[in-house]
């Protein structure tokens, strides 16, 4: 399910189409949906609007959607490793959830 998901946000990042011709001049860097995603989701924790605004201009809202829920899946299965439980049980545990 991963691999789909990769495909997918391959598929939504903004890349410099190289198939086409030379590459582009050297100019401002392109962001990719991992960067946005990373600023996001820790603008968000910190409440700080700029932050969350900067990323959101970075890539399309299909893209940050992606890349912020693949951050939440290596997140809770980083946390699963170092806890020692399912992730299943982590996730539930980071929402409030009753064990299942």
């Amino acid at each position: 399910m991963l691999g789909r998901f990769r495909r997918l946000g391959k598929s939504l990042a903004h890349r410099p189409d190289t198939a086409s011709g030379p590459p582009a001049p050297p100019g401002p860097r392109q962001r990719n949906l991992f960067e946005a995603a990373a600023l996001y989701v820790a603008g968000r924790a910190e409440d700080d609007q700029e932050r969350m605004a900067e990323a959101e201009s970075w890539v399309t809202p299909e893209a940050l959607s992606f890349g912020v829920n693949e951050l939440a899946c290596r997140a809770v299965i980083a946390l699963a490793q170092e806890r020692d439980e399912s992730p299943r049980a982590v996730a539930r545990s980071l929402l409030g959830l009753p064990a299942a």
